[in-house]
C-alpha cells in the first residue's frame, strides 16, 4: 500500500515536471532492502514507463508538438540511454555526481533570475536548427539517464525552454515523450537480464499511470506558471539530495 502511494505520487510529479524517481527508488530501496539493485532499478522502470506513458498521451493530445524536432531527438536519445546503460560498468558514479550538482545549481540560479523565463512559447533558430539541438540533448541526456538517472526530466525540460526557446508546457510535453525512450532503452538492458519484480512493478505501474494521469491533466489545466513553480521545487529537492549523496561519498 505505501509503495503503491509513493508510485502514485512519483506518477504525478513526473508528469509535471519529472523527478518521480525521487520519490519511488528510495522507497523501493527502503521497502525491499534485501533485494539488489539493478531489480530495484529495473521494478521501478516498469512503473515509470507506465506512469510516462500516460502522461505522454494526454500531454499529446492537448499540446502541440514538433514532430519534426521531437521524432529524430527521440531516436538519439535511445542511442544515448542505450550507451549510457553500458557504461555503468567502467565509469564510476561518485566521479559523476559533483559534475551534476553543479549544473542543477546552474539550472536553479538561471531560473530563478529570469523570472518570464518559459512562460511564453516563442521557438529559437530555425526548426533545422531546432533539431539540432534536440538531437544533441537526447544523446547527451539520454546517456545520463541510462548511466545515472536523477533529474532527467529536469534537464530536459530545461533544455528546451532555454534552448529551443518553448514554454514550461511544451516543454514538459517532449521530456515526457523523451523520457519514454530513455525509460525503455533502459527496461531493454533490465527484462532480459530478470531485473524486475513483475508482481510488485505491475501493482505499482497502474498507481504510477493514475498519478501520471492526474498530474498531466492538473499541469495542462493549470499550464506553464503552475509547471515552472512545480520546475524550481523538485530542482531543489533534487539538489538537496545530489548535495546529501555527494557529500556522503566524499565522506565515507
Amino acid at each position: 500500500m505505501v509503495l503503491a502511494l509513493c508510485a502514485f505520487g512519483a506518477g504525478f510529479i513526473d508528469a509535471v515536471v519529472g523527478g518521480g524517481g525521487l520519490i519511488q527508488v528510495p522507497a523501493l530501496f527502503t521497502a525491499l532492502p534485501q533485494q539488489t539493485p539493478a531489480t530495484l532499478f529495473g521494478t521501478n522502470k516498469v512503473a515509470s514507463i507506465a506512469g510516462t506513458s500516460m502522461a505522454a498521451r494526454n500531454y499529446l493530445r492537448q499540446v502541440k508538438v514538433e514532430w519534426q524536432v521531437l521524432g529524430p531527438a527521440f531516436a538519439c536519445t535511445l542511442v544515448g540511454a542505450w550507451l549510457g546503460a553500458r557504461t555503468v560498468a567502467w565509469l564510476p558514479k561518485d566521479a559523476v555526481r559533483p559534475v551534476v550538482l553543479v549544473a542543477l545549481v546552474a539550472v536553479a540560479l538561471y531560473t530563478l533570475r529570469r523570472k518570464g523565463l518559459g512562460e511564453v512559447h516563442a521557438p529559437l533558430h530555425s526548426r533545422a536548427g531546432r533539431r539540432a539541438l534536440g538531437m544533441l540533448a537526447g544523446l547527451l541526456i539520454g546517456f545520463y539517464d541510462g548511466f545515472l538517472g536523477p533529474g532527467t526530466g529536469t534537464f530536459f525540460i530545461f533544455w528546451f525552454v532555454r534552448m529551443l526557446g518553448y514554454d514550461f508546457l511544451s516543454a514538459s510535453a517532449c521530456a515526457k515523450v523523451l523520457n519514454w525512450a530513455s525509460n525503455f532503452a533502459s527496461l531493454a538492458f533490465f527484462i532480459p537480464a530478470g531485473h524486475v519484480i513483475w508482481p510488485l512493478a505491475l501493482s505499482m505501474a497502474a498507481a504510477n499511470m493514475a498519478g501520471g494521469f492526474t498530474g498531466s491533466h492538473t499541469a495542462i489545466a493549470r499550464g506553464s506558471p503552475f509547471v515552472r513553480r512545480v520546475f524550481i521545487a523538485v530542482l531543489l529537492v533534487t539538489i538537496g539530495k545530489f548535495g546529501w549523496d555527494t557529500l556522503r561519498g566524499l565522506l565515507a
